[in-house]
């Protein structure tokens, strides 16, 4: 996979927002420590999805009233900046990006400590566009072996997003919590049904909705009326 196989797959922009959401409410639900993958609706001026492994991996989708702007950095990608002494970003990466996601390039949480934009794949689409695009042009690295299916770019960090994503959050579930996951319940969830003790029950005997409450409404998701 790469950026390009990634933009002709993903939803468009309020399906993708509703599976951000719905990812950050079953982490929530599952483990209150440092999320893997979390929702605000104060990024600023706009709202926003992030993902981070703790282990140098990480994205951010952007959410903001011309559309929406994904950034993800892989640490171990051949197509990091941090290949080049100067932190060059790949050749292509940002190619045709829209005027009013430039302010995303200035972005702190992007950017390394001098300030400087840091990512391994772009995407984008404005809220006109019938598409997901990425940078124009772009050569991507041979692979590193014989053996190596990894995305050059990174781009396979954001595939729990695509149509399979509740098969995906089972199967991450499963590996990173170790604990059996309801695929019917991730179901629930996904298609921003109500939530309900049942339902958050299933996934975390030791919580309520109401232990819940103000973190579930403050990412925008539905709470079933008590």
């Amino acid at each position: 996979m790469t950026v390009y196989d990634l933009a002709a797959r993903l939803p468009p922009i309020d399906v993708l927002r509703d599976r951000c959401k719905a990812l950050a409410v079953l982490e929530r639900i599952i483990d209150d420590g440092e999320p893997y993958y979390a929702y605000t609706r104060a990024w600023g001026d706009d709202e926003a999805a992030v993902m981070n492994n703790g282990s140098g991996d990480e994205w951010a989708v952007v959410f903001t009233a011309e559309g929406a702007f994904i950034r993800a950095f892989d640490h171990e990608s051949a197509m990091t900046p941090y290949r080049d002494p100067d932190h060059e970003l790949w050749p292509g990466l940002l190619e045709g990006l829209p005027a009013v996601f430039h302010p995303q390039i200035g972005e702190p949480a992007f950017g390394d400590d001098e300030g400087q934009f840091i990512a391994t794949a772009v995407l984008w689409r404005l809220s006109g566009d019938d598409r997901w695009h990425a940078g124009e042009g772009i050569t991507f690295p041979p692979p590193r072996g014989p053996y190596d299916d990894t995305a050059p770019d990174g781009s396979d960090l954001l595939e729990i997003l695509l149509d399979d994503i509740v098969d995906r959050y089972v199967t991450y579930a499963e590996d990173y919590y170790e604990i059996e996951v309801d695929r019917t319940v991730v179901e629930h969830v996904v298609a921003h049904r109500p939530l309900t003790d049942v339902v958050v029950q299933a996934l975390n005997p030791e919580v309520t909705v109401a232990a819940l409450h103000e973190d579930i409404a403050a990412i925008g998701y539905p709470i079933a009326a008590t």
